[in-house]
């Protein structure tokens, strides 16, 4: 890859081709549990907060009546910073002449202004829609008065509270960089390698903890134990719909048996991933600008209720609020322990979550990767295909195509799954056999109320 590509593909703010892309789409602002005041105690009395998404600064508030607004940061009186607006039950005001604004952006007051002005009726502040889904804040970046897409009716989407759950973290790099680990099915046999397995009863929300669906010989095996003997998959990729990419990594084990791990990559930042035996992960890679990404992962359980308390405590131990900031990074070296890495872990960055793997990963190639350095292999065929369907996504958009994944309301209903599954089957048959697991999984989920196809294609 050339310089000029590699900047074409990492830079998202506006006026870029990879900024109109991205604004072509919904994209994750916050958590709802961002103004729970169990969480963050100042959101009890001023539900506000600064929020950067695509190299623009905003604010983020809710009114008196629980209504979302989400406005320009800079006051359009003089550029006065509004997320340390004085919060009121029907606006934000800012603090430097008092004008204030409601949710929809209109300037309510200009109190300083004299007796009949009209100033506020001719001020208004670009405002952006807001959607509230499965715990998440969404927010629409496109063009003003443009009309959003509809979001994918996937399950991580249509899932009851009790069966989703939603939660974020920061990294330290570009969105593509963060994208790409994700999408690459190679990597958990060494990054996230583990030289012992645990009890296979104590891996209630730990990724890759759990146990592949079936057995060997009668034993169940832990996917710790699959991803570190069988290192060199097969992986194939099959492009199911217009944006949906499903990613199939076989790891012959026996003669007779082979594991097959099937995930989706969801254009342009989303993949889709197994948990365990019944969770699947939805995670999407938010670019805040260029060198800073957001993680948003949804939990989505086709079994039993979640126990959201308890994820939520196991990952808040990575990060502090109220940002959701890694406690570990290039400050202290990603935590990484020798002798861990020794005789626990193939990396050394801890046992309890990955997702510190996937950072040191990420982050120490530098805040924009350098991809001209790059000496790719068979093993990287998914990332090489993401990289060239980007940047035709890009002419499209430039060109006034519509991107893909910008789906009307009729298409995003068509849209269910993508289906994922860690299975092990026969040697002979894989493909019928996960297809059936799949099916098997979907069953136990009452909430749905249709069956979709395993495929990830639109049902």
């Amino acid at each position: 890859m050339n310089a000029q590509q590699n900047e074409r593909l990492t830079r998202i703010g506006p006026g870029t081709a990879g900024g109109a892309l991205m604004r072509s789409y919904w994209q994750p602002a916050a958590l709802v549990d961002e103004f729970d005041a169990a969480l963050d105690p100042r959101m009890a009395q001023r539900p506000v907060k600064a929020v950067r998404l695509l190299g623009q600064d905003l604010v983020l508030f809710r009114d008196g009546d629980g209504r979302w607004g989400l406005l320009d940061r800079d006051c359009p009186h003089r550029g006065a910073d509004l997320s340390f607006g004085r919060h009121e039950d029907d606006g934000l005001r800012c603090p430097f002449h008092g004008w204030k604004f409601a949710v929809d952006g209109r300037c309510l007051e200009t109190p300083a202004e004299p007796m009949g002005s009209t100033l506020c009726q001719r001020v208004r502040q670009r405002c952006y829609p807001v959607l509230e889904q499965s715990g998440v804040l969404f927010a629409w970046l496109g063009p003003e008065g443009s009309a959003p897409p509809a979001l994918p009716h996937f399950d991580c989407f249509s899932a009851p509270a009790s069966h989703s759950f939603a939660f974020k973290g920061l990294w330290h790099c570009n969105w593509l960089q963060a994208f790409e680990v994700g999408i690459d099915p190679a990597h958990p046999s060494f990054l996230h390698r583990y030289l012992q397995d645990d009890n296979l009863d104590d891996t209630f929300g730990r990724q890759f903890r759990a146990a592949s669906a079936g057995s060997v010989g009668g034993e169940r095996w832990p996917m710790t134990r699959v991803m570190r003997e069988f290192c060199s998959p097969e992986i194939r990729h099959e492009v199911v719909a217009d944006g949906i990419t499903r990613l199939t990594t076989l790891r012959a084990m026996t003669d007779a048996l082979t594991h097959v791990r099937v995930t989706h990559a969801v254009f342009p930042h989303t993949f889709v991933i197994p948990l365990s035996e019944s969770v699947t992960i939805t995670q999407l890679h938010v670019p805040v600008d260029d060198t800073h990404t957001y993680w948003y992962s949804f939990f989505t359980s086709f079994g039993g209720a979640l126990d959201k308390e308890t994820m939520r405590r196991q990952r808040l131990a990575g990060v502090s609020l109220p940002d959701y900031l890694p406690l570990h990074g290039r400050h202290d070296h990603w935590g990484f322990d020798a002798e861990q890495q020794r005789t626990r872990t193939y990396l050394g960055m801890g046992e309890e979550d990955i997702n510190r793997h996937d950072q040191w990963a990420v982050e120490s190639m530098g805040a924009i990767q350098d991809r001209t350095r790059e000496h790719l292999g068979s093993s990287d065929k998914v990332i090489m295909a993401n990289r060239r369907q980007l940047l035709q996504a890009m002419a499209t958009v430039e060109a006034g195509g519509r991107a893909p994944m910008a789906l009307s309301a009729a298409e995003a209903a068509a849209c269910r799954g993508p289906d994922t599954i860690d299975c092990i089957a026969p040697a002979s048959g894989w493909e019928t056999h996960w297809r059936a697991a799949a099916t098997a999984k979907r069953a136990q989920a009452d909430w749905l109320t249709a069956e979709p196809s395993p495929s990830g294609a639109a049902a």
